[in-house]
């Protein structure tokens, strides 16, 4: 019966005695377990990254849709060795210029026998989504365009001079379509800044309900979670165009996640390709 479900009071005490140093073999005996079944859950609860504090943090609702779902699924060691990396590379992610290419680089030197980039990076997504469930954003259309900087500071080379000038790479995304544009700017500051929104909106071809920025100095004058001052000049801009300025929470990313969705390294790519300087 080592197919059969178990509750999840029962998975628990798996994890929790596994944590405590007891064997595999003592876990079945003792909680009357499929040793096989001991191994499956204690597998999923490996490869998906958590912790002890984790699991007694979830509800039984939570816990099932982590284990049920996945146990479902034949754990081959390449389906292992992929989500065993995983929260390697989330720590990775969070570091200013690394990018889902160059750990899936990383990951490829590892097991060159490993999944190509594009399923890759679509179990990555899924185990993310496993791992911290939040609340779908349904966009609508024409009702949000979302813009930031994105990534380190690039470098151009003046054809003429051979000067080497730092620019800034500007996205501008639109949530329902995804659609995109994107170029590098001399800087952040705020003529820049909106010269880029207004390129973004005359490539569109139209205006969005509201712009969304980062809380950025050149939109957001002051930080605050209600109420944040936004720059006179950026409002100035949204009142010609008969739009609004809504900035994202001060350390909410998720709030930008059009931005954070697009902005991975074959698009980037692309784009940097066809950069136009403004």
């Amino acid at each position: 019966m080592a197919n059969k479900r178990i509750n999840m009071s029962k998975v628990r005490k798996v994890i929790q005695l596994y944590e405590k140093g007891k064997s595999k073999l003592f876990i079945s005996n003792y909680l009357s377990v499929a040793r096989n079944t001991v191994k499956k859950y204690l597998s999923l609860y490996q490869i998906l990254g958590l912790s002890l504090e984790d699991i007694n943090n979830r509800t039984d609702a939570e816990l099932e849709s982590l284990f049920i779902a996945n146990a479902e699924v034949e754990l081959s060691p390449k389906i292992k060795n992929l989500y065993a990396f995983f929260p390697y590379m989330e720590r990775q992610l969070k570091k200013t210029g690394t990018t889902k290419m160059l750990l899936w680089r990383a990951y490829i030197e590892q097991y060159p026998d490993g999944y190509r980039s594009s399923q890759f990076c679509e179990h990555y997504k899924r185990w993310g989504k496993k791992l911290s469930p939040l609340m779908h954003m349904t966009h609508k259309i024409g009702d949000k365009m979302y813009v930031d900087y994105a990534g380190k500071t690039l470098e151009v080379v003046d054809e003429e001079t051979g000067e080497i000038k730092e620019v800034q790479f500007f996205v501008a995304i639109l949530g329902a379509s995804q659609y995109t544009y994107a170029e590098a700017s001399a800087s952040q500051k705020k003529a820049d800044f909106i010269a880029s929104i207004e390129n973004s909106l005359h490539y569109f071809n139209g205006v969005p309900a509201a712009i969304v920025p980062d809380n950025l100095r050149s939109a957001v004058t002051r930080s605050d979670r209600f109420e944040p001052t936004i720059n006179e000049s950026l409002l100035d801009f949204a009142d010609h165009y008969q739009t609004t300025v809504l900035p994202a929470r001060a350390y909410k990313p998720r709030d930008k996640s059009s931005l954070s969705e697009v902005c991975n390294f074959r698009r980037l790519f692309l784009l940097a390709e066809s950069f136009t300087i403004y």
